[in-house]
């Protein structure tokens, strides 16, 4: 599938998708939502992509929304059309969908591990999208901004949910408050990123961590651990996950890889998985109910 804003490479089972407008910063428009809306399907529907790593081309990783709208780029009744929600006209009184929303909500679905690697300034969506991915590693030339606020809007994407999970509410509030673009170190130090790295550096580590994690992770394992994650992070009750869990660990008891992974321990050798994502997910998902936009 060709994409014109964005770079889509698969190799080693690692899948790059690179934001690939380095003339504008790798602003974030309609056809960049729609390109990748579009690899995160591929991405689910191939067993041959086990991580999926995320970064920028030139030297930003996104600078945000494309504002070539000006002042009216949010509004969108005056605009008559809608930049968000895929292009759609808007009615007068109409709710409509924020594109940075449907495209995390889109990450949060993806059954492969997504680690981002933020090369350089990532600013708004730039850094919302980063927020359902599973781990966030920076260049220590990076800037990173929460700008809403100070353009007068609010955060988007979803991040009122993402990010106070992520790093606590008083942090997650003290950058939206202050919209700062702050730097690398200080968020390592608030702990939004992993770790930092040369920019020469940074997708070497990247693929280095999702080389290990195809190693050590069965496939299906990932898949099945990181719905149960992400998705316990809003559940009422420990006993939300014990239900989950018990149907989990007898369903993945009983399989090909259980066994291998158990035979690889004791022989002392790399486990070979077997296990389909694409196919060879338990009966009992989904186990969650998915809301509806309205």
């Amino acid at each position: 599938m060709d994409f014109s804003t964005i770079g889509f490479d698969v190799s080693d089972q690692i899948c790059t998708i690179t934001l690939d407008r380095p003339d504008r910063l790798n602003a974030f428009d309609l056809t960049m939502l729609r390109d990748l809306l579009a690899a995160f399907d591929l991405v689910d529907r191939s067993d041959e992509i086990r991580v999926v790593i995320v970064t920028g081309a030139g030297r930003a990783f996104c600078a945000g929304a494309d504002l070539a709208g000006g002042a009216d780029s949010f509004d969108y009744e005056r605009r008559g059309d809608l930049a968000g929600d895929l292009g759609r006209s808007v009615k007068p009184g109409e709710v409509a969908r924020d594109g940075g929303g449907m495209l995390t909500l889109r990450i949060f679905r993806c059954t492969k591990p997504v680690i981002a690697a933020v090369n350089g300034a990532a600013v708004g969506i730039g850094a919302t999208m980063t927020l359902p991915m599973d781990i966030r590693l920076a260049a220590d030339t990076a800037r990173i901004g929460f700008v809403f606020n100070a353009r007068g809007l609010v955060p988007e994407a979803a991040s009122s949910w993402f990010l106070p999970r992520l790093v606590g509410m008083s942090q997650a509030l003290e950058w939206v408050y202050t919209a700062r673009l702050m730097d690398a170190e200080e968020a390592l130090r608030g702990g939004l990123v992993r770790s930092l790295h040369p920019p020469e550096d940074l997708l070497g580590a990247a693929r280095a961590l999702a080389a290990e994690i195809i190693v050590n992770s069965a496939p299906v394992s990932a898949a099945l651990s990181r719905m149960m994650m992400w998705r316990m992070l809003g559940a009422g009750h420990p006993m939300d996950a014990h239900r989950v869990d018990s149907r989990a660990v007898q369903w993945t008891g009983a399989s090909a890889d259980a066994r291998e992974g158990i035979t690889a321990f004791f022989e002392k050798r790399p486990a070979v998985w077997s296990g389909s994502v694409t196919e060879g997910l338990p009966p009992f998902v989904p186990w969650w109910d998915e809301p509806e936009f309205t």
